[in-house]
Order: structure tokens, then C-alpha cells, then sequence
């Protein structure tokens, strides 16, 4: 028994969920790998199939071919979302985060002393030239692939566009994390439009009803955002950062987080109707109702079960995203 929590405590760790502890026995690649989050890459990649999926990738609309030249550009797409740029933004995040982390989470790897600020910096530029490199590839691939079909580098214009917004989001003079809506917002879309974006752009084209679209979607992630701010709200507060639980209180805070994962994502569901997808809203309301009763337990400690919630909810919303795409593809948006 003692091993397995053992090995449990090591592999929260490593994902960089909350709840691990510092040891003094790790690996330099266990350190650059707990730096990376490798539990909040997920997201990302998911909202890659999700754009492939309303590109029109799984129907006659799109312009996916189920071989492995095609399968092996999505997988590369899925590693310049999850791995690389969201390693390189969590990395980059924890590096500006260091002061509040020694007071919320003294166990991970820079304020842990585990690993020197010099190392961090170049992984940081490392994930990010990475990201870089695989986004001018696939851009490359799809122009060759698809011809004037395929908009020139948007690829890298949307990795470009989305290391910004995760510098801007962690980095002073404008640390969006330091407001609570600009915040949450800003995190939420990364999470949710810009990968669907990714996976869109590699096999489709982006419309404006479609970028309109992910990013109304995107207030459902802002909500999914606030939860993530519970964990910190002691050291949010001693360093004067203005997250929602801070301002509000953990009560209305947490209203707030529930009113916009289902709010919004209704709001898709209207959509899909104003479609005609009978089938895929009618899927999408049965992905929302449990979402809706784990908010019940969640409400009542938001501070003790916002893992918990995470946890048992967000699978039910990240596959309403990927009903939705393909709700999309079909329709041709």
C-alpha cells in the first residue's frame, strides 16, 4: 500500500497535478518534464481533433485522407499544441510564478530549488523554437498538399499569436492573470480556439463564422480557467492578484465558473439547432446535464473539489467540443 501511494504521489508529480510533494530523488527529466504540466496538454490536443473535425475531416466536406501521410501531419499538429506550446507556456508560466508558487505549491521544481532559473529560460526558448519549426513544417506540407487550398504560413502565424498571448498572459508589465477576467478569458481560448484553430487551418480553411464561433465557445474555458484559480487563492491574495475568487469570494466565484460552462455551451447547443443537427444537439444536451450535477458537490467546497470536479466534469465538456465539431464539418462552417 505504501508503494502504491508512492507511486501515486510520483506520477502526480510528473503530470503536475496538485497534491504531489517535493523530493529530493528526481531526474533532471522528471524536473523539466513536472515544469511542463504534461496533464494540461490534454486540452490542446483534443481541441485539435476537434478542429480537424469541423474542418470536414471525417465526412466527404473535408479534405483529410485516412493515411499515414495525413495521420502523421495531425499528429505533429497535436504535438506543436499539447507538448511543445503548451509545455512552453506552462514552463514560461512557472518561471513568472515562482514568488506565488513558494507560498501555494513549495514542491514544484523552481522555488523546490530542484532546477536553476538559467535551465528554465532555455527550455523555455527551446519548446518555443520548437514550436516554431514544427509549425513551418506543416505549413510547408499542407502548401505542398493542398496548393493555393491552404492559406501560407497561418500555421506559424498562430503559433506566433499564441506564444504571445502566453507571454503576455504570464509576464509583467501586462500579466493578463493579474485581472481575473482578462485572464481566464485569455486561458480559456488558448485552450480551447487556438488549438481548433490549429486543426482546422492544417486540412480546412477559417472562417469568420468559425473563429466567431471558437471563441464564443471559449467563455465555457474561461469558466473551466476559474477553477484552476482556487488552488491559489492564499498566495493570489498576499500578492495582490486579482483572480476571481479573490475579488468575489469563493462562493460567487464559483457560481460564476459554473453560469459560464453552461451558459455557453448552451448557447453552442441553440446553434447546432439554428443548424439543424437534431442528432448532434441531442447528443450535446446529454454531455451537459452531468456536467450540470457535478457542479452540485462542487458548489459546496469549491476550494476542497475543484481537482475533484476537474476531474469528473471536464470529460463530459471536452467531448461536447468534439460533438460540436463534428456538427460543424458536417454543416460545412
Amino acid at each position: 500500500m505504501e508503494n502504491t501511494e508512492k507511486d501515486t504521489r510520483r506520477l502526480r508529480r510528473l503530470l503536475g497535478i496538485r497534491g504531489a510533494e517535493a523530493s529530493r530523488e528526481r531526474a533532471p527529466w522528471q524536473i523539466r518534464l513536472q515544469l511542463m504540466k504534461p496533464v494540461t496538454w490534454i486540452p490542446l490536443i483534443w481541441g485539435v481533433l476537434c478542429g480537424t473535425a469541423s474542418a470536414g475531416q471525417f465526412n466527404w466536406l473535408g479534405r483529410f485522407q485516412w493515411n499515414g501521410e495525413h495521420c502523421l501531419a495531425a499528429f505533429f499538429c497535436m504535438i506543436l499544441a499539447g507538448p511543445l506550446l503548451a509545455g512552453y507556456t506552462q514552463t514560461l508560466n512557472e518561471y513568472y510564478d515562482r514568488d506565488l508558487d513558494a507560498i501555494n505549491e513549495p514542491y514544484r521544481p523552481i522555488p523546490s530549488g530542484a532546477i536553476a532559473l538559467g535551465q528554465v529560460v532555455v527550455q523555455i526558448w527551446v519548446l518555443l523554437i520548437l514550436g516554431l519549426a514544427v509549425a513551418l513544417g506543416l505549413d510547408l506540407w499542407a502548401g505542398a498538399a493542398f496548393g493555393a487550398r491552404h492559406t501560407p504560413f497561418v500555421l506559424c502565424g498562430l503559433t506566433v499569436f499564441g506564444a504571445l498571448v502566453a507571454y503576455i498572459y504570464s509576464a509583467p508589465p501586462l500579466k493578463l492573470k493579474q485581472n481575473g477576467w482578462l485572464g481566464s478569458y485569455a486561458l480559456g481560448a488558448s485552450y480551447i480556439a487556438l488549438p481548433w484553430w490549429a486543426g482546422h487551418a492544417l486540412f480546412g480553411t477559417l472562417s469568420p463564422t468559425l473563429i466567431a464561433l471558437t471563441l464564443f465557445y471559449s467563455f465555457a474555458g474561461l469558466g473551466i480557467a476559474i477553477v484552476n484559480d482556487f488552488k491559489s487563492i492564499e498566495g493570489d491574495r498576499r500578492l495582490g492578484l486579482k483572480s476571481l475568487p479573490v475579488i468575489f469570494g469563493t462562493q460567487k466565484a464559483a457560481w460564476i465558473c459554473v453560469s459560464m460552462i453552461d451558459v455557453f455551451q448552451i448557447g453552442v447547443l441553440a446553434y447546432l439547432l439554428v443548424l439543424h443537427s437534431w442528432l448532434y444537439a441531442a447528443i450535446l444536451t446529454a454531455l451537459v446535464l452531468p456536467q450540470i450535477v457535478f457542479q452540485k458537490r462542487f458548489l459546496a467546497d469549491p476550494v476542497a473539489g475543484d481537482v475533484r470536479y476537474q476531474a469528473s466534469s471536464q470529460p463530459f465538456l471536452v467531448f461536447g467540443m468534439l460533438v460540436t465539431g463534428l456538427a460543424l464539418g458536417l454543416g460545412g462552417v
